[in-house]
C-alpha cells in the first residue's frame, strides 16, 4: 500500500498541471474515436442480448456449456449475441451463436495480460476498446436484453450498471436474466435481507431482474418479454 502510494506522488511530480490538461485533452479525441466506431459497427447488427459472465471458466465447466446452449437457443429465436469478446463464458456464448448460424458479436478490451478476442466472434463484428467506460455504453446501448451467467467484479459492473440505468430511467426497459440460482443466492439475499428493508431500494426495483436455472427459462423469459412489449432497441 505504501509502494503504491508512492508510486502516485511520484508520477504526480513527474507531470505538471499543464502536461496533464493536455494529456486529458488529448483523450477526449481517442474516446470519440471509439463512441464512433462502436455506433458506426453496432447500429447495423440488429436485435441482439448481451451475455456475461467470468472469462475464467474452462470449456468442461458446466457454465461453459450453459452459456453455449442459450446463446445457441437464443440465436434461433431471432437475435444475435453480444460478448466482451474475451475467453470463458464469453467465447461460449460467442461460440453458440456461430455454430447457430447466427450474428456474434465482441467487445474486446485491451488489458494488461493481454485479453486476445475468441476465434468465434465474426471478424466484421469485433472492436476493440481501450476504455472501459466506452465499452460499457456500448452494451448498455446496443442490447435488448442481458443474461448474467456466474462471474467475478467485471459481471457485477455491467450487472448493476443496468438495473441502475433502468431504475433510475435513463434507459429503456429491457430483460435481465441472471443464471444460476445458487450461484446469485447470496447475492439476493443480501438485497431482501439488508438492502431493500433499509429502503435504499423500492419493492419494484426486484421485478429489473429475474433469476432463472436453465438456458430453456433464461431464453423464454426474453422471447416473452418482446411478445409483450414491441421491439425497442436502445439505438
Amino acid at each position: 500500500m505504501e509502494n503504491d502510494i508512492e508510486q502516485l506522488k511520484e508520477s504526480f511530480q513527474q507531470k505538471s498541471w499543464s502536461e496533464t490538461i493536455s494529456v486529458d485533452t488529448w483523450e477526449i479525441f481517442k474516446v470519440m474515436s471509439e463512441m464512433v466506431e462502436g455506433f458506426d459497427k453496432l447500429s447495423k447488427i440488429g436485435p441482439c442480448v448481451s451475455i456475461f459472465g467470468s472469462a475464467r471458466v474452462p470449456e468442461n465447466d458446466k457454465y461453459y456449456r450453459l452459456a453455449e446452449e442459450i446463446a445457441y437457443l437464443l440465436t434461433k429465436n431471432g437475435f444475435g449475441v453480444i460478448t466482451g469478446g474475451g475467453p470463458g463464458i464469453m467465447e461460449a456464448a460467442n461460440k453458440g451463436a456461430h455454430f447457430a448460424g447466427g450474428k456474434s458479436v465482441g467487445l474486446n478490451i485491451q488489458l494488461p495480460f493481454e485479453q486476445k478476442p475468441n476465434p468465434f466472434i465474426d471478424r466484421t463484428k469485433l472492436i476493440n476498446f481501450d476504455f472501459f467506460y466506452v465499452r460499457k455504453t456500448m452494451f448498455m446501448r446496443y442490447s435488448m436484453g442481458f443474461i448474467a451467467l456466474p462471474g467475478g467484479f467485471g459481471t457485477m459492473d455491467e450487472l448493476t450498471e443496468a438495473i441502475t440505468l433502468m431504475q433510475t430511467h435513463k434507459m429503456v426497459r429491457f430483460p435481465i436474466v441472471l443464471v444460476s440460482k445458487i450461484y446469485w443466492e447470496g447475492f439476493i439475499d443480501w438485497i431482501m435481507k439488508s438492502v431493500l428493508p433499509e429502503k435504499m431500494i423500492s419493492d419494484n426495483d426486484m421485478n429489473l431482474f429475474k433469476v432463472v436455472d436453465t438456458a430453456e427459462e433464461a431464453v423464454t423469459h426474453i422471447t416473452e418479454f418482446y411478445e409483450t412489449y414491441a421491439l425497442k432497441p436502445n439505438f
